[in-house]
């Protein structure tokens, strides 16, 4: 089984950037699985139902959150009906949504879960004891497991990928917006990378737009964050190859599409 993962869509730009290429990359890699992190689609936080939509319609199977799933208030009015949609499972349990979809395709089936950091991120349950408990249940209908960690520090993202080794088939970092070139197989055989990147804008700091965040480091001032509509654009990806049989990863790839890629030429 192959599985396509675009990291962090921002804004209107980065939808652009999966419009435009997903069809491409699926010519190109033929995954069986697409799955997009959407937690900052929207004007660069949260999720619509539009937006939902219309990342199904271009291709993905399953959107995953983050610490911006709340951003939108309409997500409230439809996250309980969009069944593709997982925004982390260490959530206080009160929380509407779930954390983890079950896909059926060809006669196999995988897990996607979607848990969060807590290193500078807010005091959520422990994604450590959450995703043992997750990993139970998935391994009672499949041993293909893709993991999407949601966090800030990369020490708890390579304790987090070694925690689950060979006990999932991938597990990919967000968050971060900046591709890291770390994928690997790790020892016990689960496809690693500590963060897959940003989907979005390209001359900008990590999708804002640059002025902002420069007045903000030096004047120590609060700005506005703004989605940077008006330069070029990047998208961040990873491809990673399941054996059905096992369910290890069998290979891991790095994609990055900029102004320097060879999609553009």
């Amino acid at each position: 089984m192959k599985i396509l993962f675009i990291g962090d869509v921002v804004g209107s730009p980065g939808r652009d950037m999966v419009e435009q290429y997903l069809p491409a990359l699926k010519e190109k890699y033929k995954p069986h699985v697409t799955i997009i992190n959407g937690e900052n689609a929207a004007a660069g936080k949260g999720i619509t139902e539009k937006i939902y939509k219309q990342f199904l319609q271009w291709g993905a199977q399953v959107i995953t959150m983050g610490n911006h799933t709340w951003a939108k208030k309409e997500i409230f009015e439809f996250i309980d009906d969009a069944k593709y949609m997982i925004r982390p499972a260490n959530f206080p349990e009160n929380n509407p949504g779930e954390g983890m979809v079950f896909l059926k395709l060809n006669g196999m089936e995988i897990a996607v879960i979607n848990i969060q950091g807590r290193t500078f991120l807010p005091a959520i349950d422990d994604p450590f004891a959450k995703i043992d408990k997750l990993i139970d249940q998935a391994q009672k209908r499949t041993n293909i497991i893709f993991v999407d960690f949601h966090a800030e520090v990369t020490s708890e993202k390579q304790a987090m990928g070694y925690f689950v080794d060979g006990r999932v088939s991938a597990i990919v970092g967000t968050h971060t917006h900046v591709q890291t070139s770390d994928e690997r197989i790790l020892p016990q055989g689960t496809a690693y990378i500590t963060d897959v990147g940003m989907t979005g804008p390209y001359d900008a700091i990590l999708g804002v737009e640059k002025e902002t965040i420069l007045k903000k480091f030096v004047t120590g001032l609060p700005v506005r964050h703004e989605v940077d509509k008006k330069g070029r654009t990047q998208l961040s990806a990873v491809l990673m190859t399941i054996d059905d049989k096992t369910g290890k990863a069998a290979a891991v790839e790095r994609i990055l599409i900029n102004p320097d890629h060879p999609f553009f030429r």
